[in-house]
């Protein structure tokens, strides 16, 4: 199963090298993961005679394990958000991987061959392999949390700013990194077992880990292949509601007052202009085009939305689709027409979305709406 896994991971990643893509630099850094899994994974089935005859590059190769999870980071980076770039900051997240080199350059790569045969033999009851243990543990919890608060950046900011679901990779992210997260947990669980002296459950633990692996591989692989379109990012530099009023906010008490007709008006023009003129039929509509065709300024039109109609941009546009909709499935002379013809028409492109944003708004599938009408 670890061969399996090694030959996918290698295959994906070749093939992400080498692919003509936009998306080059996120291809880069998801196939230096895989690499990296790859290589820590190859441990399993690597030749004892092969590990004596070449301990330093046993020793650098546990140190990889290191650069597995900054790997990964920097890729939902570098997917979630077209503009992000490669920059100096980003290589403290090589300090882990230096610092457990720098312990075992004076800790095991300049020892003698006996003293690193008699260290192999019993590594798991040496300080090294508990300092390395705990690296690799504490970089799960922290990384973790860093992936996670950088998907909820960009589910906010792509609600307030988007609507074209196609181009949403939240959910793809959000269960690979529960996937992959869930893993490395057990994967600390498993390490744990390694320190009871209880041999059974560590070969079971190790074996059901690695089929798991395996199944996370393959599903990993087939999705990126099956699904290219979610390889798409957005503006990181564009602002959230919440941080625009943040920053406008010293006299915002005194001009409030005379800031309501204005609001309301806005609004009512607003309205109107997407009754009248249905900018929303076109399925990748964003923010920033909706704010050049009614001459709002992006800011303004971002606060009008998402904090004074107190809805996302996503929902807001969402919502006249599915009121234009419920027209269609309404006239009895448009009957022919089938559910999926209704949604093209209306300005969506998935399904599933569909069906989701429609019973969120009358709490009926559409075909049910079109019976009842």
């Amino acid at each position: 199963m670890a061969k399996i896994s090694v030959f996918v991971s290698l295959l994906l990643a070749i093939f992400l090298l080498t692919v003509k893509t936009k998306n080059k630099l996120a291809n880069s850094l998801f196939a230096l993961y895989l690499i990296f899994f790859a290589i820590d994974n190859s441990g399993i089935f690597i030749d004892d005679n092969f590990i004596k005859n070449h301990f330093n590059l046993e020793f650098f190769r546990w140190t990889i394990c290191a650069l597995i999870l900054p790997a990964f980071y920097l890729y939902v980076l570098s997917v979630c958000f077209a503009d992000f770039r490669l920059k100096a900051k980003h290589l403290w997240h090589l300090i882990p991987f230096i610092i457990t080199n720098a312990v075992f350059l004076f800790r095991l790569y300049l020892l003698n061959d006996g003293a690193k045969m008699l260290f192999y033999n019993h590594r798991d009851q040496s300080p090294e392999m508990s300092f390395l243990f705990l690296v690799l543990g504490l970089q799960t919890i922290l990384y973790s949390i860093g992936v996670f608060l950088i998907l909820k950046k960009y589910r906010t900011i792509y609600q307030e700013n988007y609507t074209n679901p196609r181009t949403s990779i939240f959910k793809w992210l959000f269960q690979i990194a529960i996937v992959l997260f869930v893993l490395y947990y057990l994967s600390i669980l498993k390490n744990l077992v390694r320190y009871a002296n209880l041999d059974f459950l560590w070969i079971w633990s190790n074996t059901i880990l690695q089929f798991l692996v395996l199944t996370v591989t393959c599903w990993f692989v087939l999705k990126a292949l099956n699904y290219p379109e979610l390889f798409r990012g957005i503006d990181s530099k564009l602002l959230l509601t919440k941080d625009i009023l943040s920053k406008e906010n010293e006299n915002l008490a005194e001009k409030k007052e005379n800031q309501n007709d204005a609001i309301t008006n806005q609004i009512l023009m607003l309205k109107q202009y997407m009754i009248e003129k249905e900018p929303f039929l076109d399925p990748s509509l964003t923010i920033q085009q909706l704010s050049s065709q009614i001459d709002i300024p992006v800011r303004e039109l971002s606060i009008l939305i998402n904090h004074h109609m107190n809805q996302h941009f996503f929902d807001f546009v969402n919502e006249h689709r599915i009121q234009k909709a419920m027209k269609i499935l309404k006239d009895k002379s448009k009957n022919q027409l089938t559910v999926l013809e209704i949604l093209y028409e209306v300005g969506f492109n998935s399904k599933s979305s569909f069906n989701t944003s429609f019973k969120k708004y009358t709490n009926l599938t559409p075909t049910a709406y079109r019976n009842a009408s």
